[in-house]
């Protein structure tokens, strides 16, 4: 069995509201100051024994929110802040970056994760090149130097579907299951919730019937995509039920070494084993959450079926159809208390929200030892993954 990078003493997370919605007002040090807080008294650690904070943050237009972050939760100011931006598996990557400067014996204690307030993010313009001009606004940075692979997202996975034939009756029967088990199972979502700006609940979870699920229109529709198109393929089309909406949130969790554990008291809770990190093709990124996994699986030597826990941050459900069939999983295997589908996509925080929810059933229901992995795809053709034990 591999021996742990680092430990995990806590992990916790905000409310993941829609874009414009009942976090809409908050920034992004007010959004992550209240969980860093409830972080910290979950494990019975006081503020001045963090050593670093690491944070994910897609949408902030640079700076350093994970200092802003600290500064807001009442830590030191001699901690040390990092912010990373890889688009959607910033909050998992953050969190590899804590485990690196613990493995690397620079820092004891450290909360990493990552937030966003996407109904805060700035208002981006390219500056002129040419006195005379004007600024040109833009809603993303180019993420490929060739605009030919840097599709939008959202056009990338509606022909993924079409290529492989993954039909939109697949897609929505997957999302109206990522949403009916978080209706579910929202009193036990509840228990890694931090309230912020008082509101203590995940807001996007929906109750959907067959009728309502079948008069969403179709956001991308087969015939405005630059593919071939046989008249007699079934209908592959993308509609808003199988997209994650945009939204705001932050998630954390408390890393700590084995000298830690002994100084403060701590009981750590899981194991950090492994990660693994990716670049693929940037035309069709929602495919990498699967290939580092694989890669990250096959590294550490384990079998999908040893897996207790698997979360995986479906930012489509043609992703979540995708990695299932790539590992060889029944989809019912995946986010079962609802994926990204069914909260919605605070983008540098989504992978960090995913590795809570994997932490929290691994806690809940996994036996000592049992093993849970979490994965994430992201803008560019990135990919991510950790494998984590339960202690």
């Amino acid at each position: 069995m591999p021996e742990p990078l680092a430990l995990i003493a806590a992990w916790a997370r905000s409310p993941v509201a829609p874009l414009g919605g009942a976090l809409g007002q908050c920034l992004p040090h007010e959004l992550a100051a209240p969980v860093v807080q409830g972080l910290l008294q979950r494990a019975g650690l006081p503020a001045h024994a963090v050593d670093a904070v690491v944070a994910g943050n897609a949408l902030g237009a640079g700076g350093n929110p994970a200092r802003l972050a600290a500064l807001a939760a009442g830590l030191p100011e001699r901690v040390a802040t990092c912010s990373v931006d890889t688009q959607c598996c910033a909050g998992l990557d953050a969190v590899a970056l804590g485990v690196g400067l613990i493995a690397a014996g620079q820092a004891q204690v450290v909360v990493a994760g990552g937030v966003e307030a996407w109904s805060r993010a700035p208002i981006r313009q390219h500056r002129p090149r040419l006195p005379g001009e004007a600024p040109v606004p833009f809603d993303r940075p180019a993420f490929a130097p060739e605009p030919w692979r840097d599709p939008d997202m959202l056009w990338s996975a509606a022909r993924h579907a079409l290529a492989q034939g993954i039909t939109r009756a697949a897609q929505d029967a997957y999302a109206v299951q990522s949403h009916a088990r978080a209706l579910l199972h929202q009193a036990e979502l509840a228990d890694e919730i931090v309230p912020v700006a008082g509101v203590a609940h995940d807001l996007y979870p929906r109750a959907l019937d067959a009728a309502r699920v079948a008069r969403l229109p179709a956001v991308v529709k087969r015939h405005e995509l630059d593919l071939p198109i046989d008249e007699g393929e079934p209908d592959t089309s993308l509609s808003a039920l199988t997209i994650s909406a945009r939204a705001d949130g932050a998630a954390f969790v408390l890393l700590v070494s084995p000298a830690a554990c002994q100084r403060w008291g701590l009981r750590p809770r899981a194991a950090w084993l492994g990660q693994v990190a990716l670049g693929g093709d940037p035309a069709t990124p929602l495919v990498m959450a699967a290939q580092a996994a694989l890669a990250l699986l096959q590294r550490q030597g384990v079998a999908t079926d040893a897996l207790h826990t698997i979360e995986l941050h479906d930012a489509f459900a043609v992703q979540g159809l995708q990695f299932a069939d790539a590992l060889g999983l029944d989809p019912q295997r995946l986010n079962r208390r609802g994926g990204g589908l069914a909260r919605g996509h605070p983008i540098g925080a989504s992978a960090a929200v995913a590795l809570v929810r994997a932490l929290a059933d691994l806690w809940r229901d996994g036996a000592a030892g049992a093993q849970g992995l979490c994965a994430v795809a992201g803008a560019g053709g990135l990919g991510s993954a950790a494998l984590l034990r339960r202690l």
